[in-house]
């Protein structure tokens, strides 16, 4: 009988200081259709906490269940894998839909990456065109959230006006009462024209500033930019800024993608799986960490104190914010592509002594906690030099990232099951109930 080999992966819990090489042999009942599935047993190399490829033979075109004694528990959903998808991957280094992240931040622009999360190809120069012309078409907010904008309290927290934002644009979207596959791309284009526009317009009135309507001969991100200064960016700001948001655009099945898929799983429309990410984004341990990038350095006064900074906050065991992934142990390549915009925009901006001091402090991070930067290490300073204000840091961020949540909405609907996970109980064993009268 021809056999289907089934890739399955086994998380181990974390083993500390582990190297060896191990032949892990696992035995698990695979059942399907009433028909014995055989364990092939394989050595695989273990370093610290790793994922184990086991190969099973299974008939092909059967429906497998699979049996444990126990059922699975990892905190945080660590290594569990939630679901497939064909628009990114971390292996072997991120990819979108196939193409590395490294090249498309020297090859493309937002613009075309923005298409290629959606369409789910590079676009040719008329497909650009049309995509650019119909995201000018969608670059206007309803006249009742203008107005709103204005009236929100200066000081409210600008990812907290965006949610609100957004929640707000689907009482005005055509395609609202639609979740099919066309409007949600129809939808999904809006957003990423209106997003920017709710950024800039909110920004522009806590400065007592009228709004700037964008350019239609602009890109995305010198449009962005153009909104909030009222100033046409410079070429090395366009492209830093650019290249900034090609990075942040998509990361496979991360807390906020997540989220929006929990969300639409159950088939609600792709605004409230939009809000759902975007509130998850807020968290500093999300997206809200490249807003803390320039406190921490600020806090440390410079290159003299940085050393003796980080190492007390160390000590004190003070999260440093920047740094570690859950998924890359050895350092982000993201990071490294933005770090030398970074450098450069500190160049322009006469503000190098901080790239001294993040210098010291990944040193010092290396060695004595074996962490390294992420994104969000590199795009807090280089926003910070191009003299943008810290509150639009993770706002940024969602302008680039609705790119990615959408496609992923659209895709978790196209074969869709609701997530339903279980919890891990840990309360009481069964009690009897009382009545309040015996309760006292």
């Amino acid at each position: 009988m021809d056999r289907t080999i089934l890739d399955l992966s086994l998380t181990l819990r974390t083993i500390e200081e582990m190297h060896d090489r191990l032949i892990v042999a696992t035995v698990l009942q695979l059942r399907s259709n009433g028909v014995e599935a055989s364990l092939l047993t394989r050595d695989v190399n273990i370093t610290n906490a790793g994922v184990v490829p086991i190969l099973w033979h299974l008939p092909p075109e059967q429906k497998m269940t699979m049996t444990t004694p126990t059922e699975t528990y990892s905190p945080g959903l660590e290594g569990v894998i939630a679901g497939e998808t064909a628009i990114s991957t971390i292996a072997g280094g991120l990819r979108y839909r196939g193409y590395p992240v490294v090249e498309l931040a020297e090859k493309t622009s937002f613009d075309e990456v923005a298409f290629l999360l959606l369409h789910g190809e590079l676009p040719t120069t008329a497909q650009l065109a049309d995509f650019n012309n119909r995201l000018a078409t969608a670059q206007k907010l309803p006249a009742a959230l203008s107005e709103l904008l204005t009236k929100l309290p200066k000081d409210a927290v600008p990812m907290d006006v965006l949610r609100t934002g957004v929640s707000m644009l689907a009482h005005y979207d055509p395609d609202l009462g639609d979740n099919g596959a066309a409007a949600n791309l129809r939808k999904a284009e809006r957003l990423l024209a209106q997003i920017p526009l709710i950024i800039a317009e909110y920004y522009r009135a806590t400065k007592g500033q009228a709004v700037v309507a964008p350019k239609s001969e602009l890109g995305f991100a010198a449009n962005m930019l153009f909104m909030l200064s009222g100033r046409a960016p410079d070429a090395f700001d366009t492209k830093a800024f650019d290249v900034s948001l090609i990075l942040y655009a998509e990361h496979e099945f991360n807390a906020s993608t997540f989220a929006a898929r929990v969300i639409c799983s159950t088939e609600a429309d792709m605004h409230a799986s939009i809000v759902g990410a975007i509130g998850a984004l807020k968290g500093p341990l999300h997206g809200g960490a490249n807003e803390k990038v320039m406190d921490l350095l600020l806090a440390t006064g410079g290159p003299d104190q940085a050393e003796k900074w980080i190492r007390d906050a160390l000590a004190r065991k003070h999260k440093v914010m920047g740094f570690g992934h859950r998924v890359y142990k050895h350092g982000d390549v993201r990071a490294r592509v933005l770090k030398e915009y970074a450098k450069q925009a500190a160049q322009r901006a006469g503000t190098t002594q901080w790239e001294t001091a993040a210098e010291i402090i990944e040193k010092v991070m290396e060695t004595e906690k074996n962490l390294f930067p992420n994104l969000d290490w590199p795009a807090g300073r280089l926003y910070h030099a191009m003299g943008l204000e810290v509150s639009l840091y993770t706002p940024f961020f969602v302008a680039s990232r609705v790119t990615g949540w959408a496609a992923h909405v659209i895709e978790q609907l196209a074969r869709n099951r609701i997530m339903r996970p279980r919890g891990l109980y840990t309360g009481p064993e069964e009690r009897q109930v009382r009545a309040i009268a015996e309760r006292g």
